[in-house]
């Protein structure tokens, strides 16, 4: 493979802002997925993660869809998802990374996952990074323009107001909100040179037990939180951790005196399941690469609130933020009742219309009457 931009590449990154920001700037979907970067000369294809480590293995439909959808040399940015019923799942995502050659085969064929660029770094034999990105859009729609499923281009509008109804709506389809990309950028590797504004919610949870810090076994690594479910379960929701050093120690010693045996907590495998997954049941997969995942079993009689983005099935998606404790409320009533839901929206429609960027556009930012079935 002989590219203008060879692999590995680092991702241009965002910092997260509490709101959309104002100027000349690219509004676009945050996709919930594996972000990827894209190599193709001829007939090699590939996928490269995050972390530079290669994902082409765990994806041999994309691998074909991407052979036919893209010029023989060029290099783009962005996503790879996966749609059921209409909405990102980031669960069933999770499940294409498999070691195993036979079960990767199955699994391309039973949720076949789909890529959404929304940058290109490079091109026949030019490197467009050094480009604004006002540019590189042109360019990356030019390259996209007969793309079909499962190769979308993500729709984008430098309408603010768009942009805003975007973060309300989208939500409901499974996606992270909003990213904001200056247009005169230069493609930053690693750096935070986007904007991103993400969902925020808060909720009361029960302090159901602890892991150790990995450096201080008399200090708190992390809190587990719990939510009581419909039929009176206590579900594992998350974790809240980021604690300053100081605090850590302070918490382990204010938790001692609810330590208890595990047989007589609600998350042990000796007692009737209750309505959700414990900890173990939901961390204990091969994402954990080995990891202790043990934790310290507590009285659930502590109940803090903690922010957090949105839900992945009945858990929180990322590490919950810590807000306060609430010594008000009783731990009976921290339910999965309180938790906020977000409308249903159908990606199938959105992804399938032909994206067009568009500096007055004051509607859904696609252009109309391409009627492909999305994948």
């Amino acid at each position: 493979m002989r590219l203008p931009v060879m692999p590995p590449v680092a991702p241009m990154l965002a910092k997260s802002v509490p709101a959309i920001p104002a100027g000349p700037l690219c509004f676009e979907p945050k996709w919930d997925g594996f972000r990827a970067l894209i190599f193709r000369d001829g007939a090699e294809v590939e996928i490269g993660s995050r972390n530079g480590k290669p994902l082409t293995r765990y994806f041999p439909e994309l691998v074909a869809a991407l052979k036919d959808n893209l010029p023989d040399r060029c290099v783009l940015d962005g996503e790879i998802v996966l749609a059921v019923g209409g909405r990102l799942e980031f669960e069933v995502l999770q499940q294409r990374i498999h070691p195993a050659a036979s079960r990767v085969a199955l699994l391309a064929e039973e949720t076949p996952a789909g890529f959404v660029a929304f940058d290109l770094l490079a091109s026949g034999s030019e490197d467009h990074t050094r480009k604004p990105f006002s540019e590189r859009r042109a360019l990356l729609e030019e390259v996209l323009a007969a793309s079909r499923p499962p190769i979308y281009l993500t729709p984008a509008t430098e309408n603010s107001e768009v942009a805003k109804r975007w973060f309300a709506e989208f939500e409901g389809a499974g996606l992270d909100g909003i990213v904001a990309k200056p247009l005169d950028g230069t493609y930053a590797p690693n750096k935070r040179a986007m904007f991103k504004i993400k969902h925020e919610r808060t909720a009361d949870c029960v302090v159901a037990g602890y892991r150790p810090h990995k450096s201080d076994d008399a200090s708190i690594g992390s809190l587990l939180l719990g939510l009581y479910s419909g039929d009176g379960g206590l579900a594992a929701v998350g974790v809240v951790s980021a604690f300053p050093a100081a605090r850590r120690k302070e918490l382990f010693a204010e938790l001692q005196p609810l330590v208890t045996a595990p047989d007589d907590h609600p998350w042990s495998p000796a007692r009737e399941p209750g309505g959700g997954r414990t900890p173990l049941d939901a961390e204990g997969s091969r994402w954990s690469g080995g990891k202790d995942l043990s934790f310290v079993a507590l009285r659930p009689e502590r109940v803090v609130e903690v922010r957090y983005d949105h839900l992945e099935g009945d858990r929180f998606r990322h590490t919950a933020q810590f807000s306060r404790w609430r010594p008000d409320r009783d731990p009976a009533s921290c339910t999965y009742a309180q938790l906020e839901e977000a409308l249903t929206f159908d990606l199938t429609e959105f992804l399938t219309n032909r994206p067009r960027r568009s500096a007055t556009d004051s509607g859904s930012g696609t252009a109309q009457g391409d009627s492909d079935t999305a994948e």
